[in-house]
């Protein structure tokens, strides 16, 4: 039986690293929806459901076990995206809920800090852009070791931190109504005819 390739992808690996690169695109797509601000009542749910499909699609990474790039360098694939824009974009359709604390490390300290939903977008979103690059390039196995690397080095708790922001945002925008329209909406969903 032969040795296999350092750095090569097995079928598993492979199908790991095209999923991953789907979500990244599908994320990538709904950040910089949200950030034109084209349908803001749209935005918390569209930024939901991306986060989640990638807090997913990582915990896949998180699991498997180390990845080995085929190369002992990162081929070079350019320049690192400009992503100020789309976190600027993001600031202003999230301006007034943008910013909130955060502890930096659960585990080790009960530090808090400030931390915007934007700068984690655009955090995440640096990361997955670097991933397609090597994708895009035909380098597999760097893409899926950069990806794994940067979602427990950053990606990966910067998702947790806002889908949970999100979450806490949605549920303050749905539940903290008036106990008068709640009445009314729960008297009109029952005697609905």
């Amino acid at each position: 039986m032969r040795e296999p390739t350092p750095g090569a992808l097995d079928a598993d690996l492979l199908a790991i690293e095209e999923r991953t690169a789907q979500e990244a695109r599908t994320f990538l797509s709904t950040v910089t929806e949200v950030s034109a601000g084209t349908a803001p009542e749209a935005a918390f749910p569209l930024l939901l459901l991306a986060l989640s499909e990638l807090a997913a699609a990582g915990s896949v990474l998180g699991a498997i076990v180390d990845v080995v790039p085929a190369e002992r360098f990162e081929p070079d694939v350019g320049p690192d995206a400009d992503l100020d824009p789309l976190r600027e974009g993001l600031a202003n359709a999230l301006e007034g809920v943008d910013e909130y604390t955060d502890v930096a490390d659960p585990v080790l300290g009960t530090d808090a800090g400030v931390s915007t939903l934007s700068g984690d977008l655009a955090a995440i979103a640096q990361e997955l852009t670097l991933g397609l690059a090597h994708h895009d390039a035909g380098h597999r196995s760097e893409a899926l070791w950069w990806w794994q690397f940067s979602y427990l080095q950053i990606w990966g708790e910067r998702t947790a931190s806002a889908l949970r922001v999100v979450l806490v945002l949605l549920g303050h925008l749905r539940l903290d109504v008036p106990d008068d329209v709640a009445g009314e909406a729960e008297f009109e969903a029952l005697h609905h005819d």
